[in-house]
């Protein structure tokens, strides 16, 4: 009988087909043989992640004589080439960014290396980790697989000046009805600026990474506690057709293809005037350079039936089990992960930038509090959210924007194609959500008790 808490162990064929529509062939590049010296690392293309490109040969190249080759990716085609070098164990890649969703069963397929030596690193300082985070990267072996280099939850930010100028007042935890008034009302506000930010492009971890919290704080979910699919019920349809009917009367153009870096885009060329995403976002908001630093205002989560919805999510370093590098691979991690690295960034980049929401220490540092007007309500965030309880039901597994199973990746994806479909005004949230409903209820019936 398979647990009804925890993710299942897939074999590695299995496994790569739920998170991948490739096949699980070695892919190509990496770094496989040569210079002992000399590491390969697979990651999304997130600014936290560019900016440590930029920063790694003239300081951790320059004190170790370690060269990192990095491969950059968008989130969806980072993850595909992630599940096929990793189910493979070609070894090309000694180390990737991984989440907080992966890491379990990717553990407990062996695929990783643990990080024990790390984490045991006084230097390292382990404790300063938010617990959150360290228990969502352990294994069910009980050792840790994945270092955070940054956590997130996801938050509202808006422009507090165009709010101002209309007389508006943005709650500091506004319900989703009120964060729809307020997006019709500064629709236009500036010449070519929309109301709203939402993303639309498919993906489990795009479109349906901020929707997904919708739907839980709708009291929907994507199965109830026996496993019993519920996609096209009809809290998880009134969630949905919100969602889409906002981001189609108030939202950016091109919704149906903007994720995470096009709404990034959008905000800090003041095209729209709010935005729900991972908090995450807010260091380049606020950044030295970025045009709109000083106005922006932040505020949790929308709501309706719950008392929260942010996520909590988090980009983590793994090391790959087959990584024949691995001792160059543990040095990179800890120093990618380190209070040393995000003071660093804060004196080449300025502390608004450095990748937050891992460490304690970073969240009582008066310098980052000064930099970064959203400390408060970052951390907020990320402390209150419940993965074991995030919607008005009980659930059979962990997460909050997504299904703690292997399942969900290629379960959320596909159903996501449909729902993008109806934001871009090709199809309809019925048609999309009855299809979702067939495929994840195949899902449900894999984990219910005989």
């Amino acid at each position: 009988m398979r647990s009804k808490t925890r993710a299942a162990v897939l074999s590695a064929g299995a496994l790569c087909i739920a998170l991948s529509a490739s096949a699980c062939a070695g892919a190509g590049g990496g770094n496989s043989a040569g210079d002992p010296n000399s590491i390969s690392v697979l990651m999304v293309n997130n600014p936290q992640m560019e900016d440590l490109q930029r920063l790694t040969a003239e300081n951790f190249t320059k004190e170790t004589g370690i060269r990192v080759n990095y491969t950059i990716l968008p989130e969806n085609d980072v993850r595909a080439k992630i599940s096929q070098e990793f189910s493979s164990q070609a070894g090309q890649y000694d180390v990737a960014s991984l989440s907080n969703y992966e890491i379990p069963f990717y553990s407990a397929n062996g695929w990783l290396a643990p990080l024990d030596d790390v984490a045991k690193d006084p230097e390292f300082d382990q404790d300063d980790i938010l617990p959150a985070y360290t228990a969502s990267l352990t294994g069910e072996d009980g050792k840790l697989y994945g270092e955070p280099f940054y956590g997130e939850s996801s938050f509202l930010m808006y422009r507090k000046d165009i709010l101002e100028a209309k007389g508006l007042t943005m709650p500091a935890k506004p319900t989703w009805d009120e964060v729809a008034d307020i997006a019709a009302k500064v629709d236009g506000a500036e010449p070519g600026m929309k109301g709203i930010c939402l993303r639309g492009q498919p993906g489990w971890g795009q479109v349906f990474a901020p929707l997904t919290t919708v739907v839980n704080t709708f009291g929907g979910t994507w199965f109830d506690k026996d496993w019993n699919a519920q996609v096209n019920s009809p809290e998880f349809t009134e969630a949905v057709e919100f969602y889409t009917k906002l981001v189609r009367e108030h939202g950016e153009a091109g919704a149906a293809q903007a994720g995470f870096t096009e709404c990034l885009n959008n905000m800090s060329q003041s095209t729209v005037a709010m935005w729900y995403d991972a908090t995450s976002a807010a260091g380049a908001l606020e950044a030295e350079d970025s045009p709109v630093k000083g106005k922006i205002g932040y505020a949790q989560a929308p709501v309706k039936e719950t008392k929260s919805s942010g996520w909590l999510w988090t980009w983590s370093w793994a090391m790959q089990a087959a990584s024949k590098k691995q001792d160059a691979a543990e040095k990179f991690i800890a120093w990618a992960s380190s209070r040393d690295y995000e003071e660093l960034v804060a004196s080449e980049l300025g502390w608004a930038k450095v990748p937050s929401g891992k460490r304690i220490s970073t969240y009582e540092n008066a310098e980052f509090q000064k930099a970064a007007p959203f400390f408060e309500a970052e951390r907020f965030a990320i402390e209150n959210a419940d993965p074991k309880n995030p919607g008005a039901q009980e659930r059979p597994a962990v997460g909050i924007q997504f299904v703690g199973i292997p399942e969900f990746a290629a379960l959320g994806t596909n159903a996501s194609q449909g729902v993008s479909s109806a934001i871009a005004g090709q199809g309809s949230v019925a048609d999309a959500l009855a299809k979702g409903q067939e495929a994840a209820q195949k899902v449900g019936n894999k984990y219910k008790q005989p």
